[in-house]
């Protein structure tokens, strides 16, 4: 049965919206502890199957799994829990660090907070900092330390360095590579091919709402050319 080798997977997935199809026809696999890539051109549908797998979108036809089971079958916030997803941009909910990280998890210990900012290479940062003064790569470790908070199994990464300098992007490569290594599974949408090539596993490339390749990142022809 499809998704019973995988954490997530989908199977004949379409979505349709104001009549026009999104994706059509996506059977494919995020395999455990690995960093899979959602690539392909503007437009392709990459954010559209990232949202599937955190029910922030549901298909219209077609069956997203987590562990072999329809997500449906699983309560909303079960499923939040052990698929988080850091945007785009840097989003922070609390005052202060400590704040921020107990937003998802308000019974977070001093001690827990510490290891997660550590985690995340904010190993120096008061918990007592005021996330207005955080920087724009230390905003988006944060965003990463808080959805590790609720121990996620699987992390969504949308575009999560495009807001960033060079040397912050480089910085949230870093944590995400390392938190791949530790076991988490990471999917991630980019459109720099340079960035996917660097941290992807695997890879999904999507065209026009299709699943055009699917396998390593490694052997990718749509990545072939990145450098």
């Amino acid at each position: 049965m499809i998704g019973m080798q995988s954490v997530l997977s989908l199977d004949d997935v379409h979505v349709v919206r104001d009549g026009v199809s999104v994706l059509g026809g996506v059977t494919a696999q995020i395999a455990p502890g690995r960093c899979t890539a959602l690539a392909g051109p503007s437009g392709a549908g990459k954010s559209t199957l990232l949202r599937l797998l955190d029910r922030l979108e549901e298909p219209t036809a077609g069956t997203v799994l987590l562990h072999g089971r329809p997500l449906p079958s699983y309560d909303v916030l079960e499923v939040r829990r052990r698929v988080g997803l850091v945007q785009q941009a840097p989003v922070l909910l609390g005052a202060t660090v400590v704040e921020d990280l107990r937003t998802g998890r308000p019974t977070l210990s001093e001690d827990e907070a510490v290891e997660l900012l550590g985690r995340v290479g904010l190993a120096d940062q008061a918990l007592s900092r005021l996330t207005a003064s955080l920087s724009g790569g230390e905003a988006q470790r944060l965003c990463l330390a808080r959805a590790l908070a609720v121990g996620p199994e699987v992390l969504l990464l949308d575009e999560p360095t495009s807001a960033l300098d060079a040397v912050a992007a480089m910085s949230v490569e870093r944590v995400v590579r390392a938190l791949v290594a530790d076991g988490l599974t990471a999917v991630l949408v980019s459109h720099d091919l340079r960035q996917a090539r660097r941290l992807a596993d695997d890879v999904l490339v999507l065209r026009a709402g299709g699943l055009e390749e699917a396998g390593p990142a490694a052997e990718s022809r749509y990545l072939a050319g990145a450098s």
